[in-house]
């Protein structure tokens, strides 16, 4: 078995969280990089870090839709800010791809003159980040343990897991929610879908943070550490992958890789980019909204005196709470021919970014889109789980450890209150909160 985190013979066990070695890089290396001179240049992660995104979007929204950026950090790339525009993107994969052999799914592109043996050995494929057919197989792989069959199996566990952390919760003192709740709660359902060692699970938010940090690749050498620490992650992975392989199937999402035909010959780099996709999903999505959820009810006051009277709105306010915090900010597509997309030429290998952040926010949908409203009738319009054949697979579960949060915490009569430090993530992709101090009272 496999030993634990704290024994763990691991190089990089003791390392920084990535958004820590990023921050550290720029204080020593931030002057050298490009400079974001475009005023709708999104991919600025200051915009995020300090939440004040939402006017630069909404600009665009009302200015143009879609629009150009060059000269980026990025290199060159196109917005794409409503649900409109998004969802027409979204329903056009082959024209749009995903597929890593392009430029996959995030803003971010391999340094221009980086060894191309040296990215082939990085590459990580994801069943994200292909195109049909190959994204429909090994989709249909996992997408049996997100089934409603299995989310109801999931339910009881979930719930009694809530009720634990909770309760072990102090009353009247402050501590971190995001530490003491999202991280916990999340990482503790990563550890049961995957069969993962209990006393591990710390493990997996760690290399979702190195595994999910887009800034990374603007530091040549933290990319390198990057590349190092998911490598140590395969190794663990890959122990256990040994370990079940030959063993009768189980429910856990390893053993079902090992047993299928779409996914049971991948390399090793299709293997890793897989639970890459695996534990970015549903770590770093559902533990920024459970932080969010705290957060937006805190600042929020009318909408939170809805949900301590009504216990029948928490279905819908966990809706409303996923389009309000939006947890991953963007995806990306590359044209794979010359394209009208509304009125405006896309060019083959043009990147087009699709703001999921600004599409929740579309006041062409939503009303008053920058107020949280838990009874909002149409909060399941939302783009945070994306649209089309790439939609999340494990939104389902998401949506259930988010609205048995909100029951536990309505059963203790819990309110929480935001009394302390709130640090946001600073990245374009990965939307949340780093620390939040709370304080616990009774309503």
């Amino acid at each position: 078995m496999a030993t634990q985190f704290a024994d763990a013979p691991f190089k990089y066990r003791t390392a920084p969280t990535a958004t820590e070695a990023f921050e550290a890089w720029l204080k020593e290396h931030g002057q050298e990089l490009p400079k974001h001179s475009h005023p709708w240049d999104v991919s600025r992660s200051d915009i995020y870090v300090e939440d004040r995104w939402q006017p630069i979007f909404a600009e665009m929204r009302s200015k143009a839709p879609i629009n150009k950026v060059e000269g980026t950090p990025y290199g060159d790339y196109w917005n794409v800010t409503t649900v409109k525009t998004i969802q027409h993107v979204e329903s056009l994969p082959e024209l749009f791809s995903s597929s890593w052999e392009y430029g996959g799914i995030t803003i971010g592109d391999p340094p221009e003159d980086a060894d191309p043996a040296q990215l082939e050995e990085r590459r990580l494929p994801m069943f994200i980040a292909m195109d049909r057919p190959e994204h429909t197989g090994q989709r249909r792989t996992v997408a049996p343990a997100f089934t409603p069959g299995e989310i109801d199996k999931m339910a009881a566990e979930v719930r009694m897991r809530t009720a634990a952390v909770l309760d072990s919760l102090p009353w009247g003192e402050e501590f971190d929610w995001v530490d003491k709740v999202s991280i916990e709660l999340t990482t503790g359902m990563l550890a049961i879908l995957f069969g993962f060692p209990w006393e591990d699970r710390r493990l997996l938010t760690f290399w979702s943070d190195w595994a999910g940090d887009v800034e990374l690749g603007l530091a040549r050498e933290l990319n390198d550490t990057r590349f190092a620490i998911l490598q140590e992650m395969a190794q663990y992975f890959g122990r256990l992958w040994m370990e079940r392989t030959g063993a009768p199937p189980s429910r856990d999402l390893i053993s079902m890789m090992i047993n299928s035909d779409a996914m049971n010959h991948m390399s090793p780099q299709e293997f890793m980019g897989n639970l890459v996709l695996l534990i970015v999903g549903g770590n770093d999505t559902t533990r920024n909204t459970m932080s969010g959820i705290v957060h937006g009810l805190d600042q929020f006051p009318d909408q939170r005196a809805i949900f301590e009277s009504d216990p029948s709105v928490i279905p819908n306010a966990v809706q409303e709470c996923i389009r309000y915090v939006t947890p991953l900010a963007h995806m990306r597509r590359t044209a794979t021919d010359d394209a009208d997309l509304f009125g405006h030429q896309i060019k083959k290998g043009d990147k087009l970014i699709l703001w999921y952040i600004s599409a929740n926010r579309d006041e062409t949908v939503f009303e008053d889109p920058d107020k949280l409203n838990i009874t909002r009738e149409n909060a399941r319009r939302h783009l945070s789980f994306g649209y089309g054949i790439h939609r999340c697979v494990g939104a389902r579960l998401a949506e259930l450890q988010l609205k048995i949060l909100l029951e536990e915490m309505h059963e203790r009569r819990m309110r929480v209150n935001v009394t302390g430090k709130v640090e946001r993530v600073r990245a374009n992709f990965v939307h949340g909160f780093r620390k939040l101090g709370v304080t616990l009272s009774k309503f």
